[in-house]
């Protein structure tokens, strides 16, 4: 198949350090590259990836003329047996009324109301949606034909680690923000007397520098509570894998979670809150366990013992591997094409 994926102009593919999606297009193109498949990149100019790069990207503030300069990009390319994108729906809009092969991939909660309207407009059976969770996929399924495939990790970057000592700490890793719960990690870890070790970027703004300086740093010793900064994937795979437990207490409805996945890569349970696409991931008692409140957080903190690690490893392998997910994205092609 000639495939062409649409990744935002902002971040190139791979990231150095910090992107989710611009990692999972990565992941899937190296993965399709092996599978025999000719694919064409749109996306940052920066981006170093083993297939045709066309470079493109936006004004700082999105505007009329990104909006033609991608589409008309994208447009005149008749070769491709499919077109699929990971970043605004607008990028295929003049693809839209032609008989093209169109695939839109969600990875936050979609806007219904644009949906319908492309729907409206595109080729009959040309246009086809994916979503990063069902929880993603169920708010539109009614209005579309969409895909659950759910994002992970390159299994062989990390390094399972089957034992950990009773010493291990808690970790926290995601953006020291609010609605991702890094207070409410500091309270379990201090009323279950355990280690915490907070890992993350502290977003340029000043919502979330005011929580980091409230929230967070009054509690940090360099003892019990230690936040360490940003970490590389090398730290990452080592901060993970000498975890007893990687802690997810999101206050919002995560769509995903690619963090959870790479803890799971590395055989450490995921306690998390029973938000979004958490239990999607999570199976309670299994791999982790899926929680209401912080006060079942605190009991699950208790019974960490009682998940086998293994499984941790086991259900990436079977659910959230980089071949399983290419897999997943090659079928949906497939049924779209009618081949």
């Amino acid at each position: 198949m000639k495939i062409a994926i649409i990744a935002s102009p902002n971040i190139p593919v791979p990231p150095d350090q910090y992107g989710g999606i611009e990692r999972i297009i990565y992941m899937l193109i190296q993965e399709l590259n092996k599978k025999g498949h000719d694919i064409t990149l749109f996306a940052h100019p920066d981006s170093k990836v083993d297939c045709k790069l066309i470079p493109y990207q936006e004004s700082k503030k999105y505007t009329f003329k990104d909006f033609i300069k991608i589409n008309l990009l994208t447009s005149k390319n008749k070769k491709f047996d499919l077109v699929h994108t990971f970043g605004r729906m607008n990028n295929i809009a003049f693809l839209m009324p032609k008989k093209t092969i169109k695939i839109v991939s969600y990875q936050l909660p979609p806007t219904v109301s644009q949906v319908k309207k492309a729907v409206l407009l595109a080729n009959r059976n040309s246009l086809y949606f994916s979503a990063c969770s069902n929880y993603i996929a169920d708010q539109i399924s009614k209005f579309c034909d969409i895909t659950t495939v759910y994002n992970g990790v390159n299994s062989d970057e990390y390094q399972f680690n089957p034992k950990i000592n009773d010493q291990a700490p808690l970790v926290f890793l995601g953006r020291i923000q609010c609605d991702k719960g890094t207070h409410l990690a500091i309270e379990v870890a201090k009323k279950t007397k355990n280690r915490l070790i907070i890992a993350g970027n502290i977003p340029n703004e000043k919502l979330h520098i005011d929580y980091f300086n409230s929230q967070v740093k009054p509690h940090l010793n360099n003892q019990d509570i230690t936040y360490i900064g940003p970490v590389n994937n090398k730290e990452k795979n080592i901060l993970l894998g000498n975890a007893k437990a990687f802690l997810m207490p999101v206050t919002w409805d995560e769509p995903f979670g690619i963090v959870m996945t790479e803890a799971l890569a590395c055989g450490t349970p995921v306690i998390g809150f029973k938000r979004g696409a958490i239990p999607e991931v999570v199976v309670d008692g299994y791999n982790g366990y899926v929680c209401e409140n912080v006060e079942q957080m605190i009991i699950a903190v208790n019974h960490i013992k009682k998940i086998n690690r293994e499984n941790c490893r086991k259900v990436l392998e079977e659910k959230f591997s980089a071949q399983v997910i290419a897999d997943q994205y090659e079928r949906l092609y497939k049924r779209a094409l009618k081949i």
